[in-house]
């Protein structure tokens, strides 16, 4: 999952680059499947993944968005652990699992952003405004990118049944 979140940002030909906004179709699947895994795994494939950015050549402002995915992944892992079964096989509370993540995914991402906007931190010249800039291509668009590429990832995981809760439990046994 390390390799594939790696490779993700380098050779996925949908991408969608708005600065501070980087939108890489599916870019966050490796780490949801981590973080469905357990919150170990989901830590590291975030690693990987904003090592594939900086390979990638994005700007530094975008790797370090990539980097905060580990605190979604985190927390998103240690929430699912032992209520993996139940959220993903309910679509109402996958949906409001996924939005809640796609929450504080998008709160890390903004704060991220925030630095090079206010300036505390040199790399980023935007010339719109905070709630254009920050608020609706970062933060929404975030949360809707967050969501989507959850969704696929849940399609992933029930695709293929029963052997991935086998898994999971070994994983976190």
């Amino acid at each position: 999952m390390t390799a594939i979140a790696i490779m993700i940002p380098m050779v996925m030909p949908i991408k969608v680059l708005l600065e501070p906004a980087s939108f890489t179709l599916a870019s966050h699947v490796p780490i949801f499947f981590a973080l469905f895994l357990s919150p170990q795994i989901a830590v590291l494939v975030s690693l990987g993944s904003a090592v594939g950015f900086l390979l990638a050549g994005f700007p530094i402002v975008i790797t370090l968005r990539a980097l905060s995915h580990v605190v979604f992944a985190l927390v998103g892992a240690l929430y699912i652990n032992n209520r993996r079964e139940d959220i993903l096989s309910s679509p109402v509370k996958s949906y409001i699992f996924s939005f809640w993540l796609g929450i504080v995914h998008a709160l890390a991402e903004v704060a991220v952003v925030s630095l090079f906007f206010f300036g505390l931190v040199s790399g980023g010249d935007y010339q719109d405004g905070f709630f254009y800039a920050i608020f609706l291509l970062v933060g929404v668009g975030t949360v809707v990118h967050s969501m989507v590429d959850f969704f696929i990832a849940q399609v992933m995981w029930k695709s293929l049944g029963k052997q991935m809760n086998r898994i999971a439990k070994k994983v976190t046994a």
